[in-house]
């Protein structure tokens, strides 16, 4: 007998409390076994329209919803007795007639009316605005044929109802369809064209849209990773759509681009296992900017690979710093790297060594970081020279003198004390591999890309070079990139082209969010632009991104001190755990470290354990995290709570009072933007921000006021 279970029933159980879940797990172990034992509780629901539903009881008030057959045992609902009832009443498990595919149909006549949601965006009081008549609904899908439109996957009896849909009720109309049909008329409604699926095959799950939802459990171990993971599953699941980008050949470098939830890590995680397995013999590197965000990468690495131990051992997982001390151990030498603490203080007596100048510190350790160390510049010259991208104070060549002065102390002090900065490590190493004959490794995947420096994309050249090639040469698939232009917190734009790296041609930007929800996506936007474009002329439109799903609206809320506003948010997270959300499904954001108590004491009036993420901690099992904003890039919760929004902490009054010009003020500006927008957008279904007064002018740009 055929053992599966649908993603509706991994969803069902992500809502049940801890301890519902386990006895949930245990009851699905024991039908896997053996479901004709005689202690299973199967009781046929005579008011359900597709006739091979029955419930299994779970315990007191807990029903498991299967779909039952002489060959098959399909798992697909879970909840409190009458709502999983109500729910087997209103489904139907159907075989398109089009595709092919099987699927769960919500039948029509159940549904009395498609309500769209009115949902509140802000709790702040929004300016009267005079009522205007509004203009007739256009009708999104009135032209499109009945044949067409069943050829994407929608249901027959749906059809009247997509033909009725209109910009307002489409999403909630998606709610009621298979993910495929949705999926389809959101790219159709933002004027995509959606690709037809693969023609029907015999066994209707195996189709591919059915293999998106329902899941053939094996054996026990393999059931065992689903149901670890239940509201996870998204975290490594990869969309048809997206599977071309996966598996195509590139003659040089590739990026995928796309908004926060697009997916870009799902697709770094699967190309690098299709390399590993494509080329048996091949080593893949798998990398990113922080230890935090290399951990969560590993974590789902192996939930993907659970059943390919042996696939797995020839991926390394890595931060960009980890590998890069490995790598110049064995290629050049131990290198003892120099901490922000130490190149502080070595500016610092620079600065205090040549006199006659007004260079603040900031200026200088900025100029230093972004320029003369990212660029590794030796020599007057070329610092005389440079083109100082992202840097807007314009400086003529007597302060350019002045400042090669001050650099001048800070090379000095590095040589003498031993020390060698992250910049200077990658550089020396990228020389060290265009020497070599063979690369370390043979293709390298690289995730949060809009965050690496210029010195690691040298770094990223050398590995992916053409050995005996021409200078700048990549190897083809060599090098795979997944980034946001929208959510660069960490570096200075530059161009990738001048150090051999293009992805022109082959830059692919994901349109379709499966993470995030519309009501989180629609409003974390409005931070930002509706495109961004790199120096080297790759634009990433983001104003056509389409989420997939509902939720509930953000709350934005403004509270007249710390203490009011560790007790509301002490309730929110209360609520969290009531709607069945886990400690562990939870983040709490501040902007720094300053905020960090503010951030503990209210995760303390709700009770909850927490733990406090650096870039060395991974999240833990049923703690609460913590965290810094600057640390939550790339990873992901079903509840987020931004704390401590307050005026003069985003954007952050130190970065503004140490601004040169305008230009630079307008670059401070734009990544605080970016690092709200980080912070916001790690939430799948709840947000919450807050701050007290007088809040951060962000909160306007949040509310829409």
């Amino acid at each position: 007998m055929e053992f599966r279970i649908a993603d509706t029933f991994t969803d069902s159980l992500g809502r049940l409390t801890g301890d519902e879940q386990k006895l949930v797990k245990t009851t699905a172990f024991d039908l896997q076994l053996n479901p004709a034992s005689p202690g299973m509780n199967f009781h046929k629901l005579d008011r359900a329209r597709d006739q091979n539903f029955w419930s299994v009881r779970v315990g007191s008030d807990i029903r498991l919803i299967v779909h039952r057959s002489e060959t098959s045992l399909l798992l697909c609902y879970v909840d409190h007795h009458d709502k999983a009832y109500e729910w087997a009443e209103r489904r139907k498990l159907e075989t398109h007639p089009k595709t092919g595919a099987a699927q769960l149909i919500e039948i029509r006549e159940t549904v009395q009316e498609i309500v769209v949601p009115v949902y509140v965006q802000s709790e702040l009081p929004l300016p009267a605005t005079p009522a205007k008549p509004a203009p007739a609904a256009k009708l999104l899908f009135l032209a499109v044929s009945e044949d067409e439109l069943l050829s994407y996957g929608v249901p027959p009896e749906w059809l009247p109802d997509v033909k009725r849909a209109t910009e307002d009720s489409l999403l909630a109309l998606a709610d009621h369809l298979p993910a495929e049909a949705a999926e389809a008329l959101l790219e159709l409604a933002t004027g995509g064209k959606p690709r037809l699926p693969t023609p029907s095959t015999v066994n209707p799950f195996d189709h591919p849209d059915a293999q998106r939802r329902f899941r053939v459990m094996s054996n026990v171990e393999e059931l065992q990773s689903a149901l670890d993971y239940p509201w996870e599953k998204w975290t490594v699941f990869l969309h048809p759509e997206q599977r071309q980008w996966v598996e195509r050949d590139f003659n040089g470098p590739a990026r995928v681009a796309g908004s926060a939830g697009t997916g870009k890590t799902i697709v770094a995680l699967h190309r690098a296992a299709y390399l590993a397995r494509q080329h048996p013999d091949a080593r893949v590197l798998l990398t990113t900017f922080s230890n935090t965000l290399a951990n969560a990468l590993q974590s789902k690495l192996n939930r993907l690979l659970t059943h390919e131990p042996r696939l797995a051992e020839r991926i390394d997982v890595h931060s960009l710093e980890a590998i890069g001390l490995r790598l110049h151990k064995t290629q050049v030498g131990v290198a003892k790297l120099a901490s922000r603490e130490e190149i502080l203080q070595l500016v610092g007596d620079a600065a205090t060594a040549v006199p006659g100048h007004r260079f603040g510190r900031h200026f200088l350790l900025t100029e230093w970081e972004q320029v003369v160390d990212a660029w590794q510049l030796d020599h007057w010259e070329a610092y005389r020279d440079v083109v100082r991208l992202g840097r807007k104070t314009r400086l003529p060549e007597a302060q350019r003198a002045v400042l090669w002065a001050i650099f001048e102390h800070v090379r000095a002090g590095l040589r003498d004390k031993g020390l060698v900065t992250a910049s200077g490590l990658f550089t020396a190493l990228a020389h060290a591999l265009k020497a070599r004959g063979n690369p370390v490794f043979d293709f390298a995947v690289v995730d949060e890309a809009q965050d690496i420096g210029v010195a690691h994309l040298r770094f990223l050249a050398a590995l992916g070079g053409q050995f005996g090639g021409g200078e700048g040469a990549v190897r083809p698939n060599a090098l795979f990139f997944a980034g946001d232009l929208g959510q660069r917190i960490f570096q200075q734009p530059f161009s990738w082209k001048s150090l051999g790296v293009d992805v022109r041609g082959r830059s692919r930007t994901l349109r379709v969010n499966y993470r995030t929800s519309h009501q989180i996506r629609s409003q974390a936007d409005r931070l930002l632009g509706p495109g961004v474009t790199d120096v080297d002329g790759n634009t990433e439109d983001r104003s056509d991104t389409v989420s997939v799903f509902n939720g509930p609206p953000p709350r934005i809320q403004i509270f007249n001190d710390a203490e009011e506003e560790s007790a509301a948010i002490g309730r929110w997270l209360a609520e969290c755990g009531s709607a069945g959300i886990l400690p562990h499904e939870i983040g709490v954001f501040v902007r720094s470290a300053a905020q960090i108590d503010r951030a503990e004491d209210a995760v303390r009036l709700a009770a909850l354990p927490y733990q406090i993420l650096d870039e060395h901690v991974a999240t833990k099992h049923d703690h609460v995290s913590i965290s810094t904003m600057h640390l939550v890039k790339g990873l992901e919760f079903r509840a987020v709570a931004v704390m401590a929004c307050d005026d003069e902490v985003i954007p952050l009054q130190e970065r503004i009072e140490t601004v040169g010009d305008n230009g630079d003020l307008q670059e401070v500006y734009d990544s605080e933007r970016q690092l709200l927008y980080v912070a916001c957008t790690r939430a799948r279904d709840r947000l919450l921000v807050t701050g007290t007064k007088p809040s951060s002018e962000f909160l306007d740009d949040l509310t829409g006021g």
